[in-house]
């Protein structure tokens, strides 16, 4: 397997990060969460299925994401603009564009169709991390306030 579009996705986010203003050690975190999302995108090479592997590399940035925005005490969103980079589809974005305007439908619709359901992976990963990060915090909260009640 190679790994060295991993360290690509690294230097990739780092300079969005410039791009975005984000500065000093928070430049480095957020990329790390790039090469991180992609390192398990190659991870997950045997499956075959290049939207799994979207999937489950979205996941695991968006964990990264949470648990940094735990860490650092900032926003788990400015992870996860700068992390998902790397995953966006933007060559099936391009390709289903220039089958548009060139008329050649079949091409349109299956590079469409496959953009579409690379998207759909990312946005699926995020939600599933965000909503059970949502559902622990609730959860610990709640369990605090009964410690509160009980103690007091």
């Amino acid at each position: 397997m190679e790994y060295l579009p991993c360290f690509y996705a690294f230097g990739c986010c780092m300079a969005f990060c410039v791009a975005l203003h984000v500065r000093g050690a928070a430049m480095f975190w957020t990329s790390l969460g790039g090469a991180l999302g992609w390192f398990v995108y190659v991870l997950c090479a045997p499956l075959q299925n290049d939207i799994l592997q979207y999937f489950f590399g979205t996941l695991a940035l968006a964990v990264y994401a949470e648990v940094m925005a735990r860490v650092r005490r900032s926003p788990a969103t400015g992870y996860l603009h700068v992390a998902l980079l790397p995953m966006v589809p933007g060559g099936g974005i391009y390709y289903t564009m220039e089958y548009g305007i060139a008329g050649n439908t079949e091409m349109f619709l299956e590079t469409g169709m496959h953009t579409l359901g690379i998207a759909g992976a990312l946005a699926l990963g995020i939600l599933v991390v965000s909503t059970l990060a949502r559902i622990v915090a609730l959860v610990a909260e709640e369990r605090r306030e009964r410690r509160a009640g009980r103690a007091g």
